[in-house]
């Protein structure tokens, strides 16, 4: 297990991965799990004090996903069997190391760096960005 949580919290990711990533499928769903799961494990940034996937996931002026109807809806036995796998330690690239995903404008490009931090890669709609090693090493 990567990190502790309770089934509550479980549900609570599979909501979260659902409110921002309905659209990307079920790969992308899993990605923006593994941001999540990775801001819970890293000790950098503005990420230093949440240590739980509540606390992540409520963190302010994070996941636009919270305010949300596609989030306050209870998951689907799919949606948590998503949310499972990311728990269970399934990573995906370019999420792998990612602590932060943005959805561009229509047919505009990935910045090169977000929040000083390089682009990681591109599913679909989302850009993934992740810390350097040196800064982040407990996502490494």
């Amino acid at each position: 297990m990567l990190i502790s949580y309770t089934t509550k919290e479980a549900d609570l990711l599979a909501r979260i991965m659902r409110a921002e990533a309905l659209a990307e499928g079920d790969l992308g769903m899993l990605m923006v799990g593994n941001v999540v799961v990775n801001r819970v494990l890293a000790h950098c940034y503005t990420f230093k004090n949440v240590n739980t996937l509540t606390d992540v996931i409520y963190q302010p002026n994070q996941f636009v996903g919270t305010n949300s109807s596609l989030f306050e809806a209870s998951p689907t036995t799919l949606e948590k069997n998503l949310a499972q796998r990311i728990l269970n330690g399934e990573y995906y690239y370019p999420a792998t190391h990612a602590l932060w995903f943005y959805a561009p404008s229509s047919n505009a490009s990935c910045k090169q760096t977000w929040y000083s931090q390089p682009l990681a890669g591109r599913y679909k709609n989302h850009c993934f960005y992740k810390p350097q090693s040196k800064e982040c090493s407990e996502l490494y």
